[in-house]
């Protein structure tokens, strides 16, 4: 880890303890706090002059907390003279409001891009953006990495008899594609509609999963809703299992009784947000080695691109 410090906030401190492993190294020391008001108040515990910073910090829930201690901590490099200050973000909060939806709404994404770059960070290392046009609001790198590499090598080992990819809805299909083309198998889509106000949504198969080793693919799951139920549907058409790989499990509200109950077999995510509740079928990748080696790639000129090809 010579000249480059890796620092943690405290949203997911495993994660980093894990990634400076694989470095060889250890998190460096920075004391992250709280006032008694709730104000954020950091100090750097070591030297960090001409040094390139990692900061590691999802923005995952307490999603404010956790992004206004980034920007404090990489405002605390910037006046300690970094000399880079990169922020590893491998979940990035906000991310589903990147456009006007409605009128008179805000697009949370963009300023969010502005606060970072306004803090002094010189890149973004993160992973399965909910939209990749995400990083078009930034004006210095972002590095999207993809989660399907983990997952990759994970599909294959449980030597699935008849498998096939699936896309949970219409606008995950380029993702679920990617995945399916990287394995060499087919894809399906469930196509959910709504015939009439107040009814609930009907959801179609668009391909043939009669007798199929389903998995479907998306890059985060919240409260489980859409997995759940294309999981019924799925098996309702004649699928033999069903397999859901999702990037970031943030698992809100009934998610996790939802998975528990529904007709899913496996659920496999990474661990890109800190897994405070958990059941049985919920399984658990880590993305650390993946992180760390992107983090050595960048601090020594490498392509990262080459990773995923």
């Amino acid at each position: 880890m010579k000249g480059f410090k890796i620092f943690s906030g405290t949203a997911h401190i495993d994660f980093s303890k894990e990634l400076a492993k694989h470095l060889d190294g250890v998190v460096s020391k920075a004391n992250v706090n709280r006032f008694s008001d709730g104000e954020i108040s950091v100090q750097i515990s070591e030297s960090v002059r001409g040094k390139d910073i990692f900061i590691i910090q999802p923005t995952c829930a307490p999603t404010n907390d956790n992004l206004m201690e980034l920007l404090i901590m990489a405002d605390a490099f910037k006046r300690s003279s970094a000399n880079s200050i990169n922020a590893v973000i491998p979940y990035f909060g906000y991310a589903r409001q990147d456009r006007k939806a409605a009128p008179r709404v805000p697009i949370t994404a963009k300023l969010v891009a502005n606060l970072i770059q306004s803090a002094g960070i010189n890149r973004i290392i993160t992973m399965d953006l909910h939209a990749g046009q995400i990083q078009g609001f930034f004006d210095i790198p972002v590095d999207n990495l993809y989660g399907s590499i983990i997952f990759r090598d994970y599909v294959r080992s449980k030597n699935l008899k008849n498998p096939i990819i699936a896309s949970p809805d219409i606008g995950g299909v380029s993702r679920a594609r990617y995945f399916a083309d990287q394995l060499h198998l087919d894809l399906v889509i469930v196509d959910k509609k709504r015939e009439k106000a107040n009814e609930s949504e009907v959801m179609n198969i668009i391909g043939d999963v009669e007798g199929k080793d389903v998995i479907l693919v998306d890059d985060m799951i919240d409260t489980a809703g859409t997995m759940c139920k294309a999981a019924n549907v799925l098996k309702s058409k004649g699928a033999n299992s069903v397999m859901a790989l999702g990037t970031h499990p943030v698992l809100s509200g009934p998610a996790i009784q939802r998975i528990q109950e529904s007709a899913l077999d496996e659920v496999v995510v990474s661990n890109s947000i800190p897994l405070k509740n958990s059941c049985s079928k919920i399984t658990v990748l880590s993305v650390a080695p993946l992180f760390a080696e992107v983090i050595r790639r960048i601090h020594y000129n490498e392509s990262v691109n080459s990773l995923f090809i």
